[in-house]
């Protein structure tokens, strides 16, 4: 999956400074004795110092239950320190406050508040409530265009911003947010320029420099982003989501132990930055030096954390009768749009029989593209739920009757696994999204099939294995026109190895293998293409990382990001591409088939490194499996030496790949049509079998044969196959 755009900084200025009363109150003055008390505990509050503020609001509240002042900054405190129950009192207090008092600092406080719960429509209501009142309230502007920014409203935000900017230039949080929005409208020069302002306003603004470091790492521009994201946290070190941003940008350099130890620092900081543990647990998945049974106890520690903070909600048990009815089957992802799950699933929802599925789409970001234009008329609901937190998304799931609740998105960006422990659908699964436990138990199955779920290893999941018959995966082929060229080993008399996956996945175990096989191969050579070589810097350092194993960098060919048509035709200059380990290719493996380029990989012990074992053998190829490093390196040498067997299979391989269960939409329909149906069957017979407290790993069942009837937004990393 994709490494996602780190997480932003934004600056809602007022959300927790406290600010004096007495610009707030201009009628009915307090007795001396509660200004004593509330001036004393304003300071309290200001200096973090939180039982003690919160003891003398209270106070105060005893004898004056109506005084606007101590109600307002006691929810204020409440909000800012509070748990859930906490939260939901102060939210009334500054509601209480407001109605005793209408005033634009109030309703500037409360939308701060409402903006840090992510209700953003009422928080952008609240700040105009404040402008209504007070139409040269600078901050309000400014944290008026956060919030809309947050709700999507990309063109009000920078207006927003701007009207802030009017009314004072020197503003450096009103430049940084400014530069928010820009950057998630797409103008990336515009925020660029943006965040460069705040920083000549206020050089130590480590908010900006965080925000400066994920446009470059946007831009590919690596070196230069993580310069940005340690200077942000020399500024400020007790920001977890800096040092999560920081993991993510190093591990778009391979530089994967520093990564790992960012990650957890984040984690150490913010027990509670879930985007951070997720990505530990991505990160985990790519190193072939972590033991196995090291990443499945971190994420059961994941998953115990969900299920413990999560109030899991009840489901009527169904009538025997009920077994063979429709289906309601909800997918959760922030994918449905151009990128891998989108390809998997484009074909598939298409071939659904509505008469036994009613799909529903649970959203959880808000990005759409012409692929999600294509998939939304095969859904029966398309709803958002990024603005919602996991109870409130849990009960509206709920509410809407859904059977069947899919996660296609485990561990990577805008993933709502915390929701899933609310147990929001009486059966839940993982599919597609991801390659290992999600180590959340409410989650009754993990969908995949033979090759990757092999039944000895039952104990890496805490969900219990369900196999489709033939693969997982159901490749949607390329809408392009991109002929398949001649073998290109036969114009230049020399073979070209190549791997267009993610850079990430070339730990040093691959590099060091790969330099094997082409010392084992004269004259063969290398062809790299991906995002991360965009950057000079990683180029060079990708090149001096082979010539550490004695390859000379005149026999690598080094590429950045292009279009996907160009990146298909790419593959007419590569002979053989070489599968990652213990990460190999998902769609860039099918890509490379389609393109006639047949794919060396390599046999793994876990469900991420079967993923090129279960592609090879459902398309026929299964001598392209080796056993280990040794073979790998064998078997490259012999294919290369196949000239003739490789031009035969070159001009046949895209055909076969559409002939074979790959790319038969039907055929996968009914599969998982049928996996779904055997799933709701079993929850029939045994609604406890499904059961909430269900602890631990399950034994592994074969269902192959059945046929049954300053707010920051946190995003998860992801590497796309």
């Amino acid at each position: 999956m994709k490494i996602a755009d780190n997480d932003q900084c934004a600056d809602d200025t007022g959300a927790r400074n406290v600010q004096h009363p007495a610009a707030t109150i201009a009628d009915a003055p307090s007795p001396v004795a509660a200004d004593t008390l509330l001036q004393a505990a304003l300071a309290h509050h200001s200096a973090a110092r939180v039982a003690e503020a919160s003891a003398l609001y209270r106070q105060i509240l005893a004898e004056q239950p109506d005084h606007a002042d101590a109600l307002h900054f006691a929810g204020l405190l409440a909000c800012d320190t509070g748990d859930t129950g906490d939260i939901a009192t102060g939210i009334e207090q500054m509601k209480q406050s407001i109605r005793l008092h209408p005033n634009a600092i109030y309703y500037n406080n409360f939308g701060n508040t409402l903006t840090r719960q992510s209700r953003y429509t009422e928080a952008i209501a609240a700040y105009r409530e404040a402008l209504a009142r007070k139409p040269d309230y600078v901050e309000a502007h400014n944290n008026l265009g956060n919030a809309l920014r947050e709700a999507g409203d990309y063109a009000a935000a920078v207006d927003s911003c701007a009207n802030a900017l009017a009314l004072a230039p020197d503003y450096a949080q009103a430049w940084n947010n400014l530069g928010n929005a820009f950057k998630d409208d797409g103008n990336d020069a515009a925020a660029l320029k943006s965040f460069t302002k705040a920083l000549s306003l206020q050089p130590d603004y480590a908010e900006a420099h965080n925000n400066l470091g994920n446009v470059y790492e946007k831009q590919s521009r690596f070196a230069e982003a993580t310069d940005c994201y340690r200077r942000a946290i020399a500024l400020k070190p007790g920001i977890a989501s800096m040092h999560n941003n920081l993991g993510n940008v190093l591990r778009d350099q391979g530089l994967l132990i520093d990564a790992t130890a960012s990650f957890r620092q984040a984690i150490a900081l913010d027990t509670d930055l879930l985007t951070a543990r997720s990505n530990l647990l991505l990160q985990l998945n790519l190193m072939p030096q972590v033991q196995h049974t090291e990443q499945i106890a971190e994420a059961r520690r994941f998953g115990e954390r969900q299920i413990a903070r999560a109030r899991p909600l009840t489901h009527a048990a169904p009538r025997a009768v009920e077994a063979g009815r429709r289906l309601k089957v909800g997918f959760v992802s922030g994918d449905l749009k151009t990128h891998p799950v989108g390809f998997f699933l484009e074909s598939v929802v298409a071939h659904l029989d509505p008469k036994q599925i009613e799909l529903i789409a649970y959203v959880t970001q808000r990005q759409e593209d012409a692929t999600a234009a294509r998939l939304k008329p095969h859904f029966a609901a398309w709803h958002g739920i990024d603005e919602s937190d996991d109870e409130t998304a849990a009960r509206r799931i709920r509410a809407d009757g859904v059977d069947i609740l899919v996660d296609l998105s485990g561990h990577t960006t805008h993933n709502r696994l915390p929701m899933f422990a609310w147990k929001p659908a009486p059966v839940q699964v993982t599919w597609l999204g991801y390659f290992a436990t999600t180590g959340v138990s409410a989650i009754d199955y993990i969908l995949g099939d033979q090759h990757v779920l092999p039944t000895h290893e039952a104990s890496h999941f805490v969900e219990r294995a369900w196999r489709l018959p033939d693969s997982y995966l159901c490749f949607t082929p390329p809408q392009l026109q991109v002929p398949a060229g001649p073998l290109p080993m036969s114009a230049n008399g020399a073979v070209t190895f190549g791997c267009f996956n993610h850079l990430v996945k070339l730990n040093d175990a691959v590099v060091a293998l790969w330099a094997r096989v082409l010392r084992a191969v004269p004259g063969s050579r290398l062809f790299l293409k991906t995002k991360q070589l965009d950057d000079a810097s990683v180029g060079q350092a990708t090149c001096a990382r082979f010539a550490a194993h004695g390859i000379d960098v005149a026999r690598l060919t080094l590429e950045g990001e292009s279009s996907r048509r160009k990146l298909l035709a790419t593959y007419n200059h590569v002979d053989i591409a070489l599968d990652p380990y213990p990460y190999p290719g998902g769609v860039t493996t099918l890509e490379a088939l389609w393109m006639g380029v047949p794919v060396l990989t390599r046999r793994g012990d876990r469900f991420l490194s079967h993923v090129g074992e279960s592609i090879l053998n459902t398309v026929g190829l299964p001598q392209w499996i080796a056993a280990d490093d040794h073979e790998y390196v064998a078997k490259a040498v012999a294919f290369a030496a196949r000239h003739d067997y490789l031009k035969d299979l070159k001009a046949g391989l895209r055909q076969r790949l559409l002939a074979s269960p790959l790319c038969d939409a039907p055929r996968f329909a009914r599969n998982l049509e049928a996996a779904f149906r055997g799933m709701w069957c079993e929850y029939v017979s045994d609604p406890q079998v499904h059961s909430h407290d269900r602890a631990g790993a399950s034994p592994s069942t074969d269902n192959s044969d059945r046929n049954p009837l300053e707010n920051v937004p946190n995003h998860a990393g992801r590497i796309a196959p």
